[in-house]
């Protein structure tokens, strides 16, 4: 694993973009991009194994999160900003990609995807689509911001394996390594690896239905579509109608809601096998 970073300008200022980076620097490249409140460090697993497969993968920190710089103003943790902080990274990169996105990582995806003349080839979305119910949102809304300070990594350890159980079974060593690279030292302990202050964009507002149909009608680039068959992010609705155009293809990983972990080998396969297509 290799570290890089790129210099981004924000409405604020410029600051610093961190990435994880797998495989060999000329291999062609695969962007990974975690979710809300998670980092790059979550594509561990599967980057490795891509990376031996001779892709190059870069698994980025969104801005607020894991190694990348925190913003000034809370505020200017959207989307809109995280897909400049993002495009400063494709211009780097230059060329084509392909594209992972959890979640957060997916609706930016979209939004690059949707853009006349963006560099992605292909893209996995992982549990999420063109429509995010009311319901999702609220509890989203509910948690964010407010995990405590932890003792130490067991403890953190305990609570992840709690508010992320929906990312489906795990193995010990799993949890652990997600603990590990979800802390960060805090006074009397560690919390989790990101901004608390990104909340507040979602509580300015009350929790409504995030309708993401106008970027995904502009979507035309073939789509692996996973949907955790147990997930209240990605209605098993959403996804089927999303599946009805020609370039998409589902997947449901039964035992996971949202949003499956891309850790366990026949997920990894998927993804390999839909990304060298």
């Amino acid at each position: 694993m290799r570290e890089g970073a790129v210099r981004w300008l924000s409405p604020a200022g410029f600051f610093t973009m961190r990435w994880w980076e797998w495989g060999p620097a000329d291999g062609a490249p695969v962007v990974c991009v975690h979710g809300l409140t998670r980092t790059g460090r979550d594509f561990d697993t599967l980057a490795e194994a891509l990376g031996k497969a001779g892709r190059r993968v870069i698994c980025p920190d969104l801005p607020g999160r894991g190694a990348s710089d925190w913003l000034p103003d809370p505020m200017l943790y959207q989307p809109p900003v995280y897909v400049t902080a993002l495009s400063h990274l494709l211009a780097r990169i230059g060329g084509p990609v392909d594209w992972v996105g959890t979640s957060l990582g997916g609706i930016c995806g979209m939004a690059i995807a949707a853009t006349p003349g963006h560099p992605i080839r292909r893209m996995v979305l992982n549990d999420i689509g063109a429509f995010v119910p009311q319901e999702a949102m609220a509890r989203i809304r509910e948690y964010i911001g407010n995990e405590p300070v932890f003792r130490d990594i067991p403890t953190l350890e305990a609570h992840l394996r709690v508010v992320h159980a929906p990312f489906g079974k795990l193995s010990d060593a799993e949890w652990r390594h997600l603990a590990e690279t979800s802390a960060r030292p805090a006074k009397d302990g560690v919390a989790l690896h990101y901004d608390p202050a990104i909340a507040a964009p979602i509580r300015a507002q009350e929790a409504q239905a995030l309708d993401l149909q106008g970027l995904w009608g502009r979507v035309t680039i073939p789509v692996l579509l996973i949907r955790g068959a147990e997930s209240d992010l990605l209605l098993r609705e959403t996804a089927t109608a999303m599946a009805e155009a020609e370039h998409v293809r589902l997947a449901e990983i039964p035992g996971a809601g949202h949003a499956p972990a891309l850790m366990d080998p026949a997920q990894i396969a998927l993804v390999a096998e839909f990304l060298v297509q």
